[in-house]
């Protein structure tokens, strides 16, 4: 293989702890073939003086070990057009299913192609003839047909790592045709599941129509893609590490201590529509009305970290979300015990490990969700000696591979509550012999195993004529 380009929306640097395993992975193989990454810088550019020529963005290059960073800066409006419109109140809400909260502003989707065109531009000449190239995500969905446009005859995959929503669903996206003969430019296009993977295959067949060529493949718009289920994992040595850092312990301890009379319950999301936090507080509070023995000693925290805090949606839930907790501590709360801990703040990385090994049960319960590594980095927290129960949406990307998690529909929130206390009644033989399943899976799907198949399936694939 040649060299590697990773391009994304954001960018990390590699070397540093606190990149993260997805960031740490990318690395891995970008130090393995000298690569390079290419992204938005996180900076919002001046804008040029009144009557002057509009400023050009510039590329910033800095070398990190074997690792090309090369990152440009956008136009306030170019920022507000394509990633707070098109990408944050058009694909976002469309790809988990809710149109209802949609913003289909047609001044959107030229300034997301614009970004895309303008990315291109800039990667273009930093390309060798060898490169083969990797996008992420949904930002970046037109950035392959504007390489080609250019000029590119490179190996170039696409990864998506939210759902692929259902074919009437998808194309119900004005301008959806754009995304359709964009993603023909790829030559593979990886998927978080199978059922993602299918509905790619009868979007692309029903709306585009796709002949299927078998082994994945399919031809439309003289162009033969390959998509592909490649389910994303975590660094699990990487997370087994962290636990072992003394802030994870003091975290442990202290818990432990702290709630020495408690059953702990944990929830840790973005605050986001697609995460079900009110139906998960709602199924909560259904378990202390049913079950009351579980007053003063089940305690449920749950962490929302804030997120696109400028989109009147995320505003919304955050109230509902805020009106809930205090309505069921109103009405259950003692005064040496509280339900809810709600804490609208992001919690240290390295305290996380810590914080799931303490709790008794795991309520990852997305309305909708690409994969979800909150649930993975759950089961492997765990103490194997004596584990926790993971109580998983069947809505998230997890659920096809974390099968022996208690598997939730988070609509029902009476049927979630009955899973909640069945996880609080476990016997100690139930839990081990499903936690011993849970992590042999999130061993073997590793985030270096999903790297490296999606990176072998793309030199897999038959080259163009």
């Amino acid at each position: 293989m040649g060299r590697l380009v990773v391009v994304s929306n954001r960018l990390a640097d590699p070397r540093k702890p606190a990149a993260g395993g997805l960031a740490v992975a990318l690395g891995e193989a970008l130090n393995n073939t000298g690569g390079l990454w290419f992204g938005w810088s996180g900076h919002i550019a001046e804008p040029a003086p009144e009557g002057s020529a509009p400023n050009e963005a510039q590329t910033h290059v800095q070398q990190a070990g074997d690792v090309k960073l090369a990152t440009i800066d956008l136009s306030r409006a170019d920022y507000d057009a394509y990633y707070l419109g098109y990408a944050n109140r058009v694909l976002w809400p469309v790809f988990h299913y809710r149109l209802d909260l949609a913003d289909f502003n047609p001044n959107y989707l030229s300034g997301y192609q614009r970004v895309n065109r303008l990315f291109a531009q800039k990667l273009m000449p930093l390309l060798n003839d060898d490169d083969v190239v990797w996008v992420h995500d949904y930002h970046l969905i037109p950035l392959a047909a504007e390489l080609r446009a250019l000029g590119s005859r490179h190996r170039i995959g696409f990864f998506l790592h939210i759902p692929f929503p259902p074919p009437l669903v998808m194309a119900a996206l004005p301008g959806h045709e754009v995304m359709l003969r964009a993603l023909f430019a790829y030559d593979l296009v990886g998927l978080q599941s199978e059922a993602d993977l299918a509905h790619f295959s009868r979007y692309v067949q029903n709306e585009g129509g796709a002949r299927p060529l078998g082994d994945d493949l399919y031809l439309a718009f003289n162009r033969t893609l390959r998509a592909r289920a490649v389910p994303i994992g975590i660094d699990v040595g990487e997370f087994e590490r962290l636990a072992q850092s003394r802030d994870s312990r003091e975290t442990f301890e202290h818990m432990r201590q702290e709630y020495a009379q408690r059953r702990l319950l944990l929830g840790v999301d973005r605050l986001d529509y697609s995460k079900g936090l009110p139906q998960r507080i709602r199924a909560f509070k259904e378990l202390l009305v049913n079950y009351p023995e579980h007053r003063k000693s089940a305690t449920l925290i749950q962490i929302a970290s804030p997120s696109r805090e400028d989109v009147d949606a995320y505003t919304d839930i955050r109230r509902e979300l805020e009106g809930l907790c205090g309505e069921i501590n109103g009405d259950y709360g003692e005064l040496d015990w509280m339900p809810v801990r709600y804490i609208h703040r992001t919690v240290a990385r390295k305290r996380l490990p810590g914080l799931c090994r303490v709790s008794s049960v795991a309520l990852v319960t997305p309305l909708r969700d690409g994969m979800n590594l909150v649930a993975k980095e759950y089961v492997a927290a765990q103490d194997p000696a004596d584990p926790g129960v993971l109580v998983l949406s069947r809505f998230a990307g997890a659920a096809e591979q974390l099968r022996d998690a208690l598997l939730v529909n988070p609509y029902d929130i009476q049927g979630t509550a009955q899973a909640i206390q069945r996880a609080l009644q476990m016997s100690h033989e139930e839990r081990c012999n499903r936690h011993a399943v849970l992590l042999d899976n999130v061993r073997k799907y590793d985030v270096h195993w999903w790297c490296t198949t999606f990176l072998q399936y793309l030199q897999e694939v038959p080259r163009h004529a």
